[in-house]
């Protein structure tokens, strides 16, 4: 959430005081005496983070000269003490990871390359080099937060009234790296709030093998990233209407090759096609995995520092099927950049890039369907105000619309959405955040036309939550956020960070939200 916050420091003093000159333009509404405030009911469900949740996951080492030392240090090993090293390893590590002994194994394919190529080594050296070059990674050794709610695919074997939900949370651990992590609960036909108990056990997805490029749309990507020109033609030529990685690499490779004299520039744009592909990738969990088991940790160089406020949306299409969308920030220490997720089932997950002008900033958040033929996202692109888009692809947003300033003074220094729209008969309720003075984060909300969401038809003048003084205190101090609610009948339910330390919800009645609006 707060990968490039600061970035609002680089805004010039001349826009600056136009914006200043734009809000103070604006008339404010006089209070109505009627309105009342939204009852908002805080409950005591609160998820922290837990250091026992553990990922094993490759350790890397800066150089392979390292790499080649420690292997040679392994081989000089007698047998006996190989297997009395691998015996204390599994003792101690291999309750804590399921399917141990295979992860040990794949590490170890990755460092044979180091090795001697003579000689034939026992199953127990190898599974011990395995773990020299594996560790723990304690993912939510310091927040779990920034929550976003959807309702759960399965809905079968539930009394009536309840539903069932998905919890996406921001994780974050060692050097601050942020992934994406999950938990299940449900709702009862009077709003109470059940959390199911996580396994013990974390695990990452595996890489799906030869997923295929669409040329088409891989096409109009590179012409989006300014990469389209005689070399990419050339590298894209040979390839059919879809193509795995692996084929593109070696169609790159050969127009490299065929180069006359290749320069640092075509040596560039072969890196930057090749980087493109690598974003654009699909994974795929174990099938008898359980949910709260499930880790989407960074993978790519835009990720290296973090997957980032995932904004999840069940998205209904015009034939009636449903997909579960988010929008996350990609971080890598020093750009941010605004990406896509896409999955049917929580088990297998497309990384995909978005493309467009209107790609910047952060904090999208896409509706839940198209809107008059066209889909729409909400999005931030000057630091400090809220702006709607629309594209025919939802890969692609090239035009943005100015929808709402900061107006009131607890949302003076910026505005962004808490998530995606919400569609109710009055229209669409958009839970957003406010920040004021001291940088206090605030949770609001306004409404939006259903027809036409480029029109404000309600707006709450005060917040709906304030942090408290039990949620003010946190890693990042005075603090409240989320990433996406939901609607159980006429429940809002909110889930909500509490200064990027830890999650817990609130509840509030529809209609008192509408009423509060002016």
């Amino acid at each position: 959430m707060r990968g490039a916050r600061q970035a609002a420091n680089d805004l010039t003093e001349l826009q600056l005081l136009q914006n200043a000159v734009n809000v103070f333009d604006r008339p404010h509404s006089q209070p109505d005496c009627q309105m009342k405030a939204a009852k908002v009911k805080r409950t005591k469900v609160t998820l922290h983070p837990d250091r026992t949740r553990v990922l094993i996951r490759p350790f890397l080492l800066p150089d392979d000269q390292r790499s080649v030392q420690i292997c040679e240090r392994v081989m000089a090993l007698p047998e006996s003490e190989v297997h009395a090293l691998l015996e204390q390893v599994l003792a101690e590590f291999g309750e804590r990871h399921l399917k141990i002994r295979e992860f040990l194994r794949r590490r170890f394919e990755r460092v044979r390359s180091g090795l001697p190529a003579d000689g034939k080594l026992s199953e127990e050296r190898e599974l011990l080099l395995g773990a020299y070059f594996s560790h723990e990674y304690s993912l939510e050794a310091a927040a779990l937060f920034n929550p976003s709610i959807v309702a759960h695919p399965d809905q079968s074997d539930l009394p009536d009234g309840s539903l069932r939900f998905i919890l996406s949370l921001r994780a974050t651990g060692e050097g601050h790296i942020s992934s994406i992590t999950f938990r299940t609960g449900f709702l009862d036909a009077h709003g109470n709030i059940t959390i199911n108990t996580p396994t013990r056990y974390c695990l990452e997805p595996t890489q799906v093998p030869n997923a295929s490029y669409e040329k088409r749309l891989f096409e109009r990507k590179l012409q989006e990233l300014g990469l389209a020109g005689d070399f990419s033609q050339q590298a894209l030529q040979g390839l059919g209407d879809a193509f795995t990685l692996e084929e593109l690499r070696a169609s790159v490779s050969l127009a490299v090759k065929q180069l006359q004299s290749p320069n640092q520039e075509t040596a560039t744009a072969a890196r930057k096609i090749l980087i493109l592909a690598q974003s654009n990738y699909e994974v795929q969990f174990a099938p008898e995995s359980r949910l709260s088991e499930r880790v989407l940790f960074p993978v790519t160089p835009s990720q290296s520092n973090g997957i980032e406020d995932a904004r999840f949306v069940r998205f209904e299409h015009d034939d009636g099927t449903r997909t579960f969308y988010a929008t996350y920030t990609a971080y890598d220490g020093r750009l941010i950049l605004p990406q896509f997720l896409e999955t049917p089932d929580f088990l297998h997950f497309k990384f995909i890039t978005l493309n467009g002008l209107a790609v910047q900033n952060k904090g999208m958040a896409l509706f839940p369907r198209k809107i008059n033929g066209h889909y729409a996202m909400l999005g931030r692109q000057d630091y400090e105000s809220i702006y709607v888009m629309f594209s025919d692809h939802l890969h692609f947003w090239q035009t943005s619309r100015l929808l709402l300033n900061p107006r009131f003074p607890w949302e003076f220094i910026q505005l962004g959405n808490c998530g995606s729209p919400i569609e109710t008969e009055a229209g669409w309720l958009v839970l957003s955040h406010g920040v004021g003075a001291m940088r206090k984060y605030c949770i609001g909300a306004f409404l939006l036309d259903r027809d036409d969401p480029t029109k404000v038809i309600g707006r709450l003048r005060e917040p709906l939550i304030k942090p408290n003084e039990n949620e003010r205190e946190g890693y990042v101090p005075n603090v409240v956020y989320s990433c996406g609610s939901l609607l159980h009948g006429d429940l809002l339910v909110l889930p909500y960070a509490m200064s990027d330390s830890a999650t817990t919800f609130a509840t509030v009645r529809l209609q008192d939200v509408l009423a509060a609006m002016e």
